[in-house]
């Protein structure tokens, strides 16, 4: 792989001792047409009283002068105004589909062109929308709009992602105004939430009333706002420059007018991003020690809140160069975790992610989109050259890292404690498609009690702000429409993910979404023949295509789309989500899949280690050994369940059974077995009520 490497000019640091005033100017993004490059006045000043330190670089890095290849994607951006043309002629059209660089524009906007691929002929085009939610909050007002919406001009279902956002799938492009003025007039916005710049910021969804909790959700929506678009072309389009007043908070609009360090383009309408945004999409994720749920080593930027002893936030540890997109059976891309990059104290988080923010926009290629990531970047410079030219933007040294306990994932299903008297529920949602009776109910629910919810990094859905007397009652009525409480769930559904691919997605070169159902039962189905119990699980998260938007190189067992009805199979990730997946075979068929992951999950039930992971298993048992075992697999002997549900339960029960049953994918006799147990359970440990 080829690199662009960058030179600096002479580092020259000092202690500044009292106020001093230095300008200098170099050259921003150049493009071909030079009287488009922009300058930058690098202005460096003492230390503001918002933001006490000790060392500031009196140095900016330089970029040089020469003129670098620039992919398709960039020319479009810089000829766009500001994401503007081609996209609002083409909006106009009476054609139901956009021209290339439209395509590539309205991204930005929130909203991906596609077509059914199930489907022969004439292409039937229509537009995927992603809503932007900090954190996963969706206001009530919201919801019943997201869910109006799918019915009106979607296909009638809702999908939760695994950013916490929603999307909404099949909106023709004669109905994308009145969608997204509908969406911005709901207190929501789709901005950003697709395209080269920070997409949605991810925090713990849980709603807990807790200092450290609350504080990493806040310091989300300010890194979010800090990073969003500035020159209007969102509203210009979908609301006819309709100004939607958003209250920021002051250190916010500080941070980002600050050019103490030449971070801005001055007298842009994009101080941050200017005409070229960033090379490629770029993921933050802020969270708290041991609270995994948002996949933290996965993300461009990961920020960790640290406390004192007493639970006050004092300031962040930051992670930089995580990313999961590759290509198939080409090395110099792979996926990568984020590594630490140090400690800075809490007033200065906004400037310490703007600083690695500018640092990828000056540096991260834009020749090849393939290596357009961040991490790329920090491969081939190494973190301490990474490290020094983000100070040399922040203008101070990173402090180093703070020691942090051991990661835990954490999904938060089930009836939970807020800490402010009230309770919140999360319901696991099956590859987050919500459809038919559950999400008529689910309206039901949030719009008779006036819900507030969060989505989660797992696509699931957290009801907040519930009130002690309402639990009973909003219990029983999800229950009908299959929402039941996670001890009545599949543990294997529990932590599976899967991205939608087929039909809609162009990039799907198999099937993810609708293939999952049958894969987990058949994985089910496997453990039962091996003999591993129904509490015992393994997380499996499934692609269509090697992009990764599933989180699969996490995953103990990932399966990555490589070709019509194929897949990669990649093992070893940990329950925790912090460790990567290696590939351990290519193509292997659907139909075949058994002839894998019975001497897999054979040899783990016989030969792991106390309380081992089957991820863990795979690394320390090594791939040569569990190639050996599935070349010479001979299968076990399969012993059929010994009861029939049926012999048991009159016409009218296993009916009821079955309907219920069939909203979870699963056979009647599998559910019947689950409620059973569960329930023995709950009674032989005195927890039934």
């Amino acid at each position: 792989m080829t690199t662009t490497t960058t030179s600096f000019g002479a580092a020259n640091t000092a202690v500044l001792k009292e106020p001093k005033i230095q300008i200098r100017s170099f050259d921003g993004l150049r493009s071909s047409n030079s009287s488009l490059a922009l300058t930058r006045n690098v202005n460096l000043f003492s230390v503001s009283s918002s933001r006490p330190s000790l060392i500031r670089a009196v140095s900016t890095p330089v970029k040089p002068e020469t003129e670098t290849k620039r992919s398709k994607v960039e020319i479009i951006k810089e000829q766009s105004n500001y994401i503007r043309y081609p996209l609002n002629e083409e909006l106009l059209t009476d054609a139901p589909n956009i021209n290339e660089s439209a395509t590539q524009l309205i991204k930005f906007h929130g909203s991906y062109q596609q077509y059914n691929r199930d489907e022969r002929g004439a292409k039937s085009y229509s537009f995927m929308l992603r809503t932007k939610n900090p954190c996963g909050k969706v206001p009530n007002k919201l919801y019943l709009t997201m869910d109006d919406l799918a019915d009106q001009f979607g296909i009638g279902t809702l999908r939760l992602t695994t950013r916490q956002t929603f999307q909404l799938h099949g909106v023709l492009k004669k109905n994308l105004k009145t969608v997204m003025s509908s969406i911005i007039h709901s207190m929501g916005t789709t901005l950003g939430a697709c395209g080269d710049l920070n997409r949605n910021v991810l925090a713990p969804a849980a709603p807990f009333a807790r200092k450290d909790y609350q504080f990493a959700q806040k310091t989300a929506e300010n890194i979010a706002a800090l990073l969003t678009p500035q020159s209007g072309f969102y509203y210009d389009m979908w609301v006819d420059g309709e100004k939607i007043l958003t209250a920021e908070p002051p250190e916010v609009v500080e941070a980002r007018n600050d050019n103490s360090h030449g971070t801005n383009f001055p007298d842009s309408p994009e101080p941050i991003y200017g005409t070229q945004f960033l090379p490629r999409k770029f993921k933050i994720a802020v969270t708290v020690p041991t609270d995994n749920s948002v996949d933290i080593l996965t993300n461009d930027i990961g920020v960790v809140v640290v406390t004192d002893t007493n639970g006050e936030p004092q300031g962040f540890n930051i992670y930089v160069g995580g990313g999961m997109g590759r290509t198939h059976r080409l090395e110099t891309t792979f996926p990568r975790l984020a590594e630490p990059l140090g400690y800075v104290p809490k007033e200065d988080i906004l400037y310490a992610v703007k600083a690695i923010v500018v640092t990828q926009r000056e540096n991260g290629r834009r020749d090849d989109r393939k290596y357009s990531r961040m991490k790329y970047l920090i491969s081939s410079w190494g973190i301490e050259k990474f490290r020094s030219v983000v100070e040399q933007y922040y203008g101070k040294k990173f402090e180093p890292f703070r020691e942090l306990p051991e990661w835990e994932f954490k999904s938060y299903l089930g009836w939970h404690e807020q800490g402010n008297s009230g309770l919140f529920c999360g319901l696991h949602i099956d590859n987050g498609r919500i459809g038919g009776k559950m999400k008529k109910t689910l309206r039901e629910v949030i719009e008779k009690y006036n819900l507030d919810v969060q989505l989660t990094p797992n696509q699931n859905i957290i009801l907040c702000g519930i009130r002690k007397a309402w639990k009973r009652p909003i219990t029983a009525t999800l229950a009908q429409a299959g929402l039941l409480q996670p001890k009545y769930v599949d543990p294997l559904n529990l932590t599976a993910m899967a991205c939608p691919a087929m039909p809609l997605c162009p990039l799907a070169i198999t099937e993810a979404e609708r293939g999952i159902p049958d894969i987990l039962k058949r994985v089910r189905a496997v453990f039962e023949k091996v003999g591993l119990t129904y509490n015992e699980s393994v997380v499996i998260r499934i692609t269509g295509c090697p992009n990764g938007c599933s989180r699969p190189y996490m995953a103990e067992l990932g399966f990555v789309g490589d070709g019509p009805n194929s897949y990669q199979i990649w093992l070893g990730g940990t329950p925790s989500q912090t460790a990567l997946a290696r590939s351990f075979m290519n193509k292997v068929k659907i139909q075949e899949l058994e002839k894998v992951l019975e001497p897999l999950f054979y040899y783990w039930k016989r030969k792991r280690q106390s309380k081992e992971s089957f991820g863990d298993f795979t690394i320390r048992m090594g791939f040569e050994k569990l190639q050996e075992w599935v070349d010479k697999w001979e299968g076990v002997v399969s012993t059929p369940p010994k009861y029939n549900l049926r012999l048991f339960s009159d016409k009218d029960t296993y009916d009821k059974i079955d309907e219920l049953a069939k909203l979870q994918n699963k056979t009647a006799h599998q559910l019947a077995m689950e409620i059973i147990r569960n329930y023995a359970t709950a009674q032989q440990n005195g927890k039934g009520e």
